[in-house]
């Protein structure tokens, strides 16, 4: 990573992480629930997902306030996602960013519930937050809502998680494993800057490239994991290396080879590069993100 986007994210990421806790309801929440959704939410990571919104916003001159609502509701599904994943019932992760999962802290059902509680916020924040905002109008609102809706549901990142339960133990096709790729990781990454775009007032043109790099970086972003999950380093990644392969869970390196997944990775990330650069989207930041995915070690 270079210089000039470790400052970037450092930036981005500290703005972000500012909005999260105050944008969590605390009056009238049983304090047991509130700690538990404030814990995985303040927890750290990449904080991807929310960057994305504010890069997009940058790209196209806007004020990076418009897209703050949004990104804190999309960091909320992600965590609550990552409770969820980490249960005994789905990945049964004892760690997560370094630090013991939600349900080892505060249990089971607490966790479940916590998610259930960061999903639920995530929309109601949206309406709340633009509902009185000057620049933003109930159109956009509701494009937001429907986009958030529609990449964390069933066909999309719920749908993907599915699916990837559904495969472990068995051998797939190249098919079916992007299909897992693209909806359990790939459509947070697309709604970030899907809902970017719409808050930027892109044209249909530039809507249809932030797609294409967001599909891009989303595929890639996952085999990306696939990758680390075989030689990363359990201490810069805050959880356990190889455990992919302990579960049976099809992956690009099992399927295809460790270099072919490394050759598939760079050739998506040039591909979202050219998406940028064919609709006119002159954006650094978007690039080097893409950069990021590819290159980063945790």
């Amino acid at each position: 990573m270079t210089a000039a986007l470790s400052h970037y994210l450092q930036e981005k990421i500290q703005l972000v992480e500012q909005n999260l806790l105050p944008a969590l309801e605390r009056e009238g929440v049983p304090p047991r629930l509130y700690e538990s959704m404030a814990y995985s939410l303040a927890a750290g990571g990449k904080r991807l997902r929310p960057v994305l919104v504010l890069a997009v916003l940058e790209a196209f001159g806007k004020p990076l306030e418009w897209g703050m609502p949004y990104a804190v509701a999309l960091e909320m599904i992600h965590t609550y996602s990552l409770i969820h994943d980490d249960l005994p019932a789905m990945d049964d992760d004892d760690l997560r960013r370094g630090k013991p999962t939600n349900h080892k802290v505060y249990g089971e059902a607490t966790a479940i519930l916590a998610g259930d509680a960061l999903l639920t916020r995530a929309f109601a924040h949206i309406a709340e937050a633009y509902l009185q905002h000057p620049a933003v109008t109930a159109e956009t609102t509701v494009k937001l809502i429907a986009e958030l809706g529609l990449r964390a549901g069933a066909t999309g990142m719920v749908g993907g998680q599915m699916a990837d339960i559904e495969g472990e133990g068995r051998s797939l096709s190249l098919d079916e494993l992007e299909y897992i790729h693209r909806h359990k990781t790939g459509d947070l990454l697309l709604a970030a800057l899907l809902g970017g775009g719409y808050l930027a007032q892109a044209t249909e043109t530039q809507i249809a490239a932030l797609a294409k790099y967001g599909t891009c970086i989303g595929l890639a972003f996952q085999i990306k994991d696939d990758i680390l999950n075989v030689e990363g380093d359990a201490a810069l990644m805050g959880k356990a290396v190889g455990s992919d392969e302990q579960r049976q869970k099809a992956t690009y390196p099992a399927l295809l080879g460790l270099q072919e997944a490394k050759d598939r990775l760079a050739s998506l990330v040039a591909e979202a590069k050219s998406a940028l650069v064919q609709a006119g989207i002159a954006a650094q930041s978007l690039t080097q993100l893409a950069d990021y995915v590819k290159d980063r070690q945790k």
